[in-house]
């Protein structure tokens, strides 16, 4: 299964990143505030690590908070760019 949801951005840029069909995108998020920041062209090393919630649930669908789903549904409606 190819990674879909948010991990820890394994560039270390930032505390979590979107990924999508395997593939980091721009969608990140810290301190619980999304934002842009397309990926560097470099690979990362290692495979993702999923990011959990504070009940120990991995966080692999949609968002659902409502600043997150905001920043959501302007990545879907821009195509992921």
């Amino acid at each position: 299964m190819r990674e879909e949801g948010w991990y820890t951005d394994p560039y270390g840029l930032h505390e979590r990143r979107w990924f999508s069909d395997g593939s980091p995108t721009k969608l990140v998020s810290d301190n619980g505030i999304t934002s842009n920041d397309p990926p560097p062209d470099t690979p990362y090393v290692g495979p993702p690590e999923p990011v959990t919630d504070s009940g120990g649930l991995t966080v692999d669908e949609e968002p659902t908070d409502s600043g997150v789903k905001g920043a959501w549904e302007a990545f879907v409606e821009t195509g992921g760019d």
